[in-house]
């Protein structure tokens, strides 16, 4: 069964770091275009860093610009989400995704994403 499973979620103060990580099982993310979202309570999804490859460009919300830095491992066939310098208004539950269509773009909530990961907290608090 194809799916994505998340994990290094938790809760940290302000100005700490986090990484998550998301592993694929049952299809390979050489062939998807791979990314992280984000939902906080009441708020919509929004999209928080993407690996486009067939535009070879990797895109970041303007709010995490040169805090978060989106990885993958080809070998380990999974991604990583390495986040800095967190603020409490990263606090959110953060998904993993995939999506076989390039649209060379940070994708939204609206974008019909192929799988999603399960989803991990991310608590920014002192």
């Amino acid at each position: 069964q194809a799916q994505l499973v998340e994990s290094g979620g938790g809760s940290v103060q302000p100005g700490g770091s986090l990484r998550l990580s998301c592993s694929a099982s049952g299809f390979s993310l050489d062939n998807y275009n791979i990314g992280w979202f984000r939902q906080a309570p009441g708020k919509e999804r929004e999209g928080v860093a993407w690996i486009d490859r067939s535009a070879f460009n990797t895109y970041y919300a303007d709010s995490v610009q040169g805090r978060f830095t989106i990885s993958i491992d080809n070998v380990k066939n999974t991604m990583y989400l390495q986040m800095t310098a967190l603020r409490p208004e990263d606090t959110a539950v953060y998904y993993c995704a995939a999506l076989a269509l390039s649209i060379a773009s940070m994708p939204t909530a609206g974008t019909n994403i192929n799988y999603w990961g399960q989803g991990t907290q991310v608590t920014v608090s002192s």
